[in-house]
């Protein structure tokens, strides 16, 4: 976990450098001021509305007490095994099961999950996802996804401004200068794709281990992912930039484009959750 630790950070910090050196190839140290502001200026707006857009997205409702007593009983229960504030829970009107944790930070955390998610679980399984759940705001991932997402996005607008400049700007410019803009352009919006993909990727497996440390019940989590991996039911409206978010990708994904999933192989995060449980429990 430590590890993990070390590289999600490592990666984000990568990817910050990555839209610095696009700046900079674009304006030189202007270009690079730019690019340091509008950074920062996309991290302050996602730290502060990440959380409201996503749910806005989803047309996600506040589950309360009176509505949904269980749920929030149950949430209350898995807040307080990992020591955090009770998270906000909020339902999405999906038929297709699933969940997500946004916000910035615990005590504004919120969790969501959507209608197919509580009608395709048992109680069992629906405690091992909310823990997951639970996991990313423990460990700060609602913040850390979000960063990664701005910042890749960041690269990708910034790489299509140097890809125009350089087709359709002066000609009387080095045509060596040009190429490396080009080619940088090119580069770098695929360089922080990867490096997102490996942050959310990373953060599932550990998510997945601090769920079922909180629920000392490993199966369980286990459980409920063959469920939704099985099940048919995908998202056919929403916004791709945010399937990094849910506890798997909600969305259909063809073969070729599971090399660029945004969660780990299913089967792989159960069988590290069969061997925690025979290990452990």
């Amino acid at each position: 976990m430590i590890f993990n630790n070390i590289k999600t950070f490592v990666v984000l910090g990568v990817l910050t450098l990555l839209v610095l050196m696009l700046g900079f190839a674009l304006g030189g140290t202007l270009g690079l001021t730019l690019a340091l502001i509008f950074t920062i200026l996309m991290n302050v707006i996602s730290f502060w509305y990440s959380d409201k857009i996503v749910l806005k997205i989803y047309k996600a409702k506040l589950a309360s007490h009176t509505e949904y007593p269980k749920l929030n009983d149950v949430v209350k229960d898995l807040a307080d095994r990992a020591k955090i504030k009770k998270p906000r829970v909020f339902i999405v009107p999906k038929d297709t099961p699933n969940a997500f944790a946004t916000g910035r930070s615990q005590k504004t955390a919120v969790i969501a999950v959507t209608e197919g998610l509580l009608d395709l679980l048992d109680e069992r399984e629906l405690r091992g996802v909310l823990a997951h759940e639970i996991g990313h705001i423990k460990n700060k991932d609602t913040l850390i996804q979000t960063v990664a997402v701005i910042l890749a996005s960041a690269i990708a607008y910034i790489a299509m401004i140097a890809r125009f400049g350089a087709i359709f700007g002066s000609r009387d410019e080095n045509s060596a200068s040009l190429f490396h803009i080009l080619a940088l352009s090119i580069v770098a919006p695929l360089a922080a794709t990867i490096l997102q993909l490996s942050i959310s990727r990373s953060r599932e497996y550990i998510a997945d281990e601090t769920g079922a440390k909180i629920t000392k019940d490993p199966s369980a989590l286990a459980s409920a992912l063959e469920k939704l991996e099985s099940n048919p039911r995908k998202l056919k409206k929403g916004n791709q930039a945010t399937a990094s978010m849910f506890i798997i990708n909600p969305f259909s994904s063809k073969n070729f484009m599971r090399l660029f999933s945004t969660h780990p192989p299913t089967h792989e995060r159960i069988k590290r959750l069969r061997k925690i449980s025979m290990k452990e429990y």
